[in-house]
């Protein structure tokens, strides 16, 4: 680890002792999630050794340590995205605390155009596989051979398989799909969604990628669930806008905190 992780873990711990089981990201319009934690202690981003504070307005960028039904859990209530810096590693040091603080398990979450018309917006898309079109790589500069890291099962096949469950117990529909990441800010041309499609993506976003390969790289389980916000360029009747993008995100996100909260009580 950079050192940072064992830092931030330290300040975490003398606001909330405990050891945590599941660290979360929240991605566009899940930011109220975190205030349902209970008995939790928040800690702003700025008070924490070197944790990137987003730029991004649906971003709260406060750490939440606390229970959710019965699991202890650290959430990160917004992300650093590459495009904020220029630096794929940038949410190295958040990670590196949720592993420092005891979390076996990472799930996050983000906000996503579908390339598919079964995929709608207002959707959740649970991440079976990703495409790293950006080329950009978190671990570019390890010295060791552990930067060769197998990707072969990135999306962990059995929390996977009990988000389905926990999703089917509550009535919501999941599909599940493959997640491109561009690097944005810009969003994608028509000309890139068709060629999205033809590679075998059903989604595509600004996220997520280096922070799944930072998080296999510190031994931790992954998963992670889109919330589709529009269809990609060419494929709906106007362009794209952020603004959409945090009208429709709320939508998806409260069918992702029934499939949540569902999860952490199945692992209760």
């Amino acid at each position: 680890m950079s050192g940072f992780g064992k830092e931030c873990a330290d300040v975490v711990r003398a606001a909330r002792s405990g050891t945590y089981k599941v660290g979360l990201i929240l991605g566009s319009g899940l930011g109220s999630l975190a205030s349902e934690v209970e008995d939790a202690t928040r800690i702003p981003y700025t008070k924490l050794p070197e944790f990137p504070v987003s730029s991004v307005t649906a971003h709260a960028s406060e750490l939440v340590a606390g229970m959710l039904e019965g699991v202890p859990v650290v959430i990160l209530s917004g992300r650093a995205h590459y495009y904020e810096s220029g630096n794929p590693s940038i949410m190295r040091t958040p990670l590196e605390t949720l592993k420092e603080l005891g979390c076996e398990t990472l799930i996050a979450t983000n906000a996503a155009g579908s390339l598919r018309d079964h995929i709608k917006p207002g959707s959740p898309m649970l991440i079976n596989d990703h495409i790293n079109w950006s080329g950009l790589n978190p671990l570019i500069g390890e010295e060791d051979e552990s930067r060769f890291l197998d990707m072969s099962t990135a999306y962990d096949p059995e929390i996977r398989e009990a988000l389905k469950a926990a999703a089917k117990d509550v009535g919501e529909d999941l599909e599940e799909g493959v997640y491109m990441w561009f690097s944005g800010p810009s969003f994608e041309t028509p000309a890139e969604i068709r060629m999205s499609q033809v590679l075998g993506a059903d989604a595509v976003g600004m996220s997520t990628v280096p922070e799944v390969i930072l998080a296999r790289f510190l031994g931790m389980k992954v998963a992670a669930i889109s919330t589709i916000t529009n269809m990609g360029a060419g494929l709906q009747a106007h362009g794209l806008s952020h603004d959409e993008t945090k009208e429709m995100a709320p939508l998806g996100a409260a069918k992702i905190k029934k499939i949540l909260r569902a999860y952490m009580k199945s692992i209760a």
